[in-house]
């Protein structure tokens, strides 16, 4: 299939699925006209490449566990060093996430002491 007819099978743009080919997530052959032609998997593919995103993985994870995703909603195929690669993603989620919790405390600090000053008469 082109690229379009992909692009509408996914709604996905051409231009996305152009990038997800340069991060090595997709693959196209290319037609005598020169062409991309994709393959039925692709339809596939793409769509797990979109959920794991939504997961917050990064391309470059995505393209190192994508060999092990299966299904659309990826389930995974426990293939070597894949619990650790979404180990490690999932500390460094949690240390944003801590690092966000201690900006929030200290907005909500810095709020709250602005309430109890007295306003500026300047």
């Amino acid at each position: 299939m082109l690229i379009g007819e992909l692009s509408r099978r996914t709604g996905v743009s051409t231009r996305l699925l152009r990038y997800y080919e340069e991060q090595g997530l997709l693959e196209a052959r290319r037609g005598p006209n020169g062409y991309r032609e994709y393959d039925e998997d692709s339809v596939v593919t793409v769509r797990k490449v979109r959920a794991l995103l939504k997961a917050g993985l990064s391309t470059e994870v995505i393209r190192t566990v994508l060999p092990c995703a299966r299904g659309e909603q990826p389930g995974f195929d426990w293939c070597a060093e894949l619990r650790e690669v979404l180990q490690g993603e999932l500390a460094a989620l949690d240390d944003r996430i801590d690092g966000l919790m201690r900006n929030r405390g200290a907005l909500a600090d810095y709020l709250a002491q602005s309430r109890s000053a007295p306003a500026d008469p300047s």
